[in-house]
């Protein structure tokens, strides 16, 4: 029987381990590794936004369609059963005519058949709906480039936030070592107690900076997140860093310097596309003092002046005939004010578009410029990295041979932190606006097989 409790004991303990585990397994987070491309591609086939832009692409065509439908022919069956109770007449001289019959039933079957033979209205209709498509291509376009350029931003965000994390990490392992050493030395009688305090000061003034930065990855990952339309259950790394673009600060100075200007710029062309649709909004108008053309076609089957309610005992008599319908317009005022409020339309679109022109322009020399003053501080701050990082070694050693003080050190160590965080600060400046460059430029972000 002990036996027996004993097994039953170790299968229930096993039991528990089992679930414990695989709960614990169920709540571990599913880790998504990225590059660059990697995430602009997630984002490019998961985002909302260019979805919507793809579905307006879809409608625009869709209104195409039914815009050149009004040229086919329409074609209705239509019927009709009447009951007279009184018949109507009328008299002439002494004589009374009476229309019809009293009480009687009238059938009446009909099939009309229109079409357009000349509607100038639905043919500048369909060169406009053409350039609707046109414009909902170009804003669809928008949205990429757009989104493009806030995904590769938040992820230079996050490479940012990731390597002052790091660097930050390793001022704080510098200073608990520096701690050590120091306390160690204290309490063998070596240093004084002020070296002591400045030591640990150091340290614990570095520990909520560390925190800071730990808070700033996590928000910098929800931020991709949320960009490249990733749920909440699925975790994200980047194996990448800041000091990985240095190469390129440089390879792109002398192709910064020349520029396509705004040929391929969305903006601009949504403007000449806008423009382009009020003028043929224009056309369009003007055909409203144009004459349409239209042939109507009608085939009636009816019985009239029947007593019974059985319509299919009726006898049905057909009449058929062809009309042409012309509409000549003569005079209506508001055609007038239309045609003069879409001409001060156009004047508007364009004094804006040399505004955005301008502001455009501007744009592109400020991001030059900050790339080019980036580019600079680069390697001047890789310099004062590699002179930080001599002088916190000659502190080192110069303490410890009793030459050097504990504030030398520390002051040392921090002008090492300050010069690592301006050094990566440099890069992302240069990526930043680089990133924001080619969204003025226009330059389309092609996905790498």
């Amino acid at each position: 029987m002990q036996r027996f409790f004993k097994g039953k004991r170790l299968l229930l303990t096993a039991a528990i381990v089992f679930v414990g585990g695989y709960t614990q397994a169920q709540e571990v987070k599913e880790t998504l590794t990225l590059g660059l491309d990697k995430a602009l591609e997630i984002a490019l086939s998961d985002n909302p936004t260019i979805k919507v832009a793809e579905e307006e692409i879809a409608l625009k065509k869709v209104d195409y369609k039914e815009t050149w439908q009004n040229l086919l022919p329409e074609a209705s069956i239509s019927g009709s059963l009447s009951h007279t109770i009184t018949a109507s007449q009328f008299s002439i001289g002494d004589q009374t005519v009476k229309m019809g019959k009293d009480k009687a039933n009238t059938a009446t079957g009909a099939l009309n058949i229109s079409l357009p033979l000349f509607a100038p209205s639905v043919y500048r209709a369909m060169s406009m709906t053409k350039t609707d498509i046109e414009l909902a291509v170009e804003k669809s376009r928008a949205s990429k480039q757009d989104l493009v350029n806030q995904v590769t931003k938040a992820y230079y965000q996050l490479m940012l936030a990731q390597d002052s994390y790091d660097v930050l990490q390793k001022s704080y392992k510098l200073a608990e070592d520096n701690y050590n050493i120091v306390n160690a030395k204290y309490q063998q009688g070596a240093v004084s107690e002020f070296d002591k305090i400045s030591a640990e000061v150091q340290m614990r003034s570095v520990k909520p900076s560390v925190i800071s930065a730990g808070n700033a990855v996590t928000l910098s990952k929800l931020q991709l997140k949320v960009l490249m339309g990733i749920t909440a259950d699925v975790d994200i790394k980047i194996d990448d860093s800041l000091i990985a673009y240095e190469a390129d600060v440089y390879s792109n100075q002398l192709d910064n310097e020349v520029n396509e200007g705004l040929v391929n710029n969305t903006t601009m062309k949504q403007l000449d596309l806008s423009y382009k649709t009020l003028q043929q909004n224009i056309k369009s108008l003007r055909t409203n003092f144009m004459p349409t053309l239209g042939l109507d076609y009608s085939y009636q089957y009816q019985s009239m002046n029947n007593d019974s309610w059985n319509v299919f005992n009726y006898n049905y008599g057909s009449s058929s005939s062809l009309v042409f319908n012309l509409s000549i317009p003569l005079y209506k005022a508001s055609n007038f004010t239309k045609l003069k409020s879409n001409r001060i339309q156009m004047h508007q679109l364009d004094q804006n578009r040399i505004d955005t022109e301008r502001k455009l322009n501007m744009q592109i020399t400020s991001y030059q410029d900050n790339m080019a003053a980036s580019s600079e501080q680069v390697s001047s701050n890789r310099e004062n990295v590699m002179q930080a990082e001599k002088a916190v070694q000659i502190a080192g050693k110069r303490y410890e041979v009793g030459k050097g003080t504990v504030l030398e050190l520390n002051t040392s160590q921090v002008q090492l932190t300050e010069a690592e965080l301006t050094y990566n600060q440099s890069i992302y400046d240069y990526l930043v606006s680089k990133a924001d460059l080619d969204m003025v430029l226009g330059r389309d972000y092609t996905i790498k097989k």
